[in-house]
């Protein structure tokens, strides 16, 4: 009777907890990452604010660190022309789709105890992980019509 009682429990905090795909997620992206660069969809110079922050150009060869066992992580501006530092997040990986393996990232700016001033985040979408190269891309509106900011990361 115990060891069914174990079992059902077992089972239940499976079921419970996040997907085998979102969990294996997460030990690929913790660690050290570069934002490499910062496409978009269409051609043209837009001036574009990423995650309410600063500018693509300030946003390119930025550095993040991803602590996964507890969902922060820091990413710091190094371009001197920009409002250079370390700037602290929380975020989430959620599946969308188990048969396509789509995933939302989840990621919400923060002070340095990971509160939310505004409690403002943003979804974009994890569109490639590997072990060395992640992709995030943004989907928004311009002019009525969507526009797509890709954002590419190597793993250091």
């Amino acid at each position: 009777m115990k060891k069914l009682l174990l079992i059902f429990l077992a089972i239940g905090f499976i079921s419970c907890g996040s997907s085998k795909t979102v969990r294996e997620s997460k030990k690929v992206i913790k660690g050290n990452w570069t934002l490499n660069s910062v496409a978009y969809s269409e051609a043209g110079r837009y001036n574009v604010t990423l995650l309410n922050d600063t500018s693509k150009n300030c946003f390119e060869n930025s550095t993040w660190q991803f602590i996964p066992n507890n969902n922060t992580g820091t990413y710091t501006i190094n371009d001197s022309s920009c409002s250079t530092g370390v700037r602290n997040f929380v975020f989430t990986i959620q599946e969308v789709d188990a048969e396509t393996g789509l995933y939302d990232f989840l990621l919400k700016p923060t002070d340095m105890r990971n509160k939310s001033e505004t409690n403002q985040g943003f979804r974009l979408k994890l569109t490639s992980l590997t072990e060395t190269t992640m992709q995030w891309r943004q989907i928004v509106n311009l002019e009525g019509q969507p526009f797509s900011i890709d954002m590419n990361f190597t793993k250091l």
